[in-house]
This record gives C-alpha cells, sequence and structure tokens, in this order.
C-alpha cells in the first residue's frame, strides 16, 4: 500500500523507474532477469541488477509493482491503483462553476 503521495512522485521522479513501468505495462510479470535485459537491450540501461532490483524496491515500497513468487522466481507486476491518488486530486470531479 502506498505510505503517502509523496512516496509515489519520488518513485516516478527517476527515469530509470519510469522505464521499468512502461516495461511492465508492455509486458506483465517479468522476473529481475527479464526487466534488465529489456532495459539493457530496449533503452539502454547500463545499471547492475542490483541497482535495478533497489529501484524495483522503491516502486513496490509506493504500491506500483507487486510480486508474486513462483518457485524460484519473483514475477513483478504493475499495480496502477495508487496513481488514481493523483488522478483523482486534479482530475477527479468536474467543476461545478459555471464558466462564462
Amino acid at each position: 500500500m502506498v505510505q503517502g503521495v509523496g512516496d509515489l512522485y519520488q518513485a516516478l521522479a527517476d527515469r530509470t523507474r519510469r522505464l521499468i513501468l512502461d516495461e511492465l505495462t508492455e509486458r506483465d510479470g517479468q522476473t529481475l532477469f527479464e526487466i534488465c535485459g529489456r532495459l539493457a537491450t530496449r533503452h539502454q540501461v547500463g545499471s547492475s541488477r542490483q541497482a535495478i532490483s533497489q529501484h524495483l524496491d522503491v516502486l513496490e515500497a509506493a504500491g506500483l509493482v507487486v510480486t508474486r513468487r513462483q518457485g524460484r522466481y519473483k514475477f513483478h507486476h504493475l499495480d496502477t491503483r495508487p496513481l488514481r491518488s493523483i488522478t483523482e486530486r486534479w482530475l477527479g470531479s468536474e467543476s461545478t462553476e459555471e464558466t462564462p
């Protein structure tokens, strides 16, 4: 669950984390190995597996990524529910004021 909206903004502030979310949007349920490979080949991100794992931890703490273990593999899934707090803040309700 999201600790706060600040954690969400912090998670989204980093380019590599946004690329991870893009990759999970395109193909959900990837392992760390798969994510690292896609980042390296598609986006020329040369970060280590440990660095990508730390990015995934930040995304998970913000509630944007959930994990599922199956045997010795850990699969990462995108969860867009925390983004609702952002959209509802500014886009959630129609303006009741009349426009001239």
